[in-house]
C-alpha cells in the first residue's frame, strides 16, 4: 500500500526518523534510507559547515532520498538553508519557528519542504506557503513539544489542510503507526525508538535509560517559561522542576540544562544530562538494526489494517 507521503518522497515505506539534534547524524539517517524509511540529519545548533559534512558522509552511504531537519532557532540557520539547496538534499523538515523565508529558494532547489507543526494554525499557515507536507507533532514526543496530544493534534489538521499529515508523537509499535493511519496520517515520525537501534551512535547509557524507563518515567521542563521540553526523570529534570515552582529566572533555569543534551548523547551522563525521549520510551524493551525496527513496524500494522501490504 503506497501512500502520498511514501509517492512524494520516494521512499518504500511511510516511515519517517526525527531528525533529533545531537542524535540523529549521518549513520543513523542513511541506515534509516536504506531500510526503506526517510533518514534525517538533524541539525540542532551545529555549524553549517558541520551539516555540510553529514550530508556529504550520508551520501556514501546510501543512494536513496534522506533529508535534514532544520532548527530554526540556531543563528547559522540561514547558512544551512542555503547548504542543504548547494547540496541536493531531496526533504528539509523544520521546527522551532516558520520556514516562509526559505520555502522559494528550497523548492527552486527541487526539494520537499515538511515543516513540523504543533497548532492547526500553524499547518494551515504552512500550506499556503507552499509546504509539501506537515508533520504532526503532539506532545508525547520527546524533546520540545507543543500542547495537544497526537490522539486530537492529528485529525484535527487532517480536516484543515490538504496536503499529507505526518503523525509524530507516542508512537512505538504497529498499533500505532495503524491508529495514526486510522486518524487521517499519509505516514508516521518516530525518534526515541530510532535512538535505540544499532546505528544510532548515542552513549550505550542513553539507550540503557530509555530501555529501563516505565510509563511514567518522562517529564515536562519549561512549561511556566513557555518552552516545555520532554525529557526522562532524572536528577536535573527534578531540581528544574524544583526551581521552576520556585519562580526561578529563565537564566537560572536555562543554567540547568546548558549543553545538557550533548551531556547525556556524548558523554553519557543520564543523571545530569538532558535524556531527551518520548512517553512512548516505556515501550522499547530492546535493541534492533533500523531494518528490524521498520519491517515490525510494517507487519504488525499490515496485519492491524485487515492485511493491505506498505509496498
Amino acid at each position: 500500500m503506497q501512500t502520498e507521503i511514501t509517492k512524494l518522497l520516494g521512499i518504500e515505506y511511510p516511515i519517517v526518523q526525527g531528525g533529533m539534534a545531537w542524535v540523529a547524524e549521518y549513520h543513523l539517517a542513511a541506515a534509516v534510507s536504506e531500510a526503506g524509511g526517510l533518514g534525517l540529519i538533524g541539525s540542532g545548533g551545529a555549524p553549517a559547515e558541520w551539516v555540510r559534512e553529514q550530508v556529504r558522509e550520508a551520501k556514501k552511504l546510501t543512494d536513496k532520498p534522506f533529508g535534514v531537519n532544520v532548527m530554526l532557532m540556531n543563528p547559522e540557520s540561514d547558512k544551512i538553508a542555503q547548504v542543504l539547496a548547494e547540496e541536493g538534499v531531496k526533504v528539509v523538515t523544520t521546527g522551532a519557528g516558520s520556514p516562509e523565508k526559505y520555502i522559494k529558494m528550497w523548492k527552486d532547489a527541487g526539494m520537499k519542504v515538511i515543516p513540523v507543526v504543533a497548532s492547526v494554525a500553524l499547518a494551515k499557515r504552512m500550506e499556503r506557503c507552499g509546504a509539501d507536507a506537515v508533520v504532526a507533532e503532539g506532545c508525547e514526543a520527546g524533546g520540545h513539544i507543543g500542547e495537544n496530544t497526537t490522539m486530537v493534534l492529528v485529525p484535527q489538521i487532517v480536516d484543515a489542510v490538504n496536503i499529507p499529515v505526518i503523525a509524530a508523537g507516542g508512537i512505538a509499535d504497529g498499533r500505532g503507526v495503524a491508529a495514526a493511519f486510522m486518524l487521517g496520517a499519509q505516514a508516521v515520525q518516530l525518534g526515541t525508538h530510532f535512538v535505540v537501534s544499532n546505528e544510532c551512535v548515542v552513549h550505550d547509557n542513553y539507550k540503557k535509560a530509555i530501555i529501563k524507563a516505565r510509563d511514567i518515567d518522562s517529564r515536562v521542563t519549561g512549561r511556566t517559561i513557555g518552552h516545555p521540553v520532554r525529557a526522562l526523570r532524572n536528577q536535573m529534570t527534578n531540581e528544574y522542576i524544583k526551581q521552576e515552582n520556585a519562580g526561578a529566572t529563565v537564566e537560572e533555569l536555562e543554567l540547568l540544562t546548558l549543553g545538557g543534551l550533548r551531556k547525556a548523547v556524548v558523554e553519557g551522563d543520564v543523571t545530569t544530562g538532558s535524556v531527551m525521549a518520548g512517553q512512548i520510551a516505556g515501550m522499547v524493551k530492546e535493541e534492533m538494526s533500523c531494518q528490524e525496527l521498520i519491517q515490525k513496524l510494517m507487519r504488525e500494522a499490515s496485519e492491524l489494517l485487515g492485511g493491505k501490504r506498505f509496498e
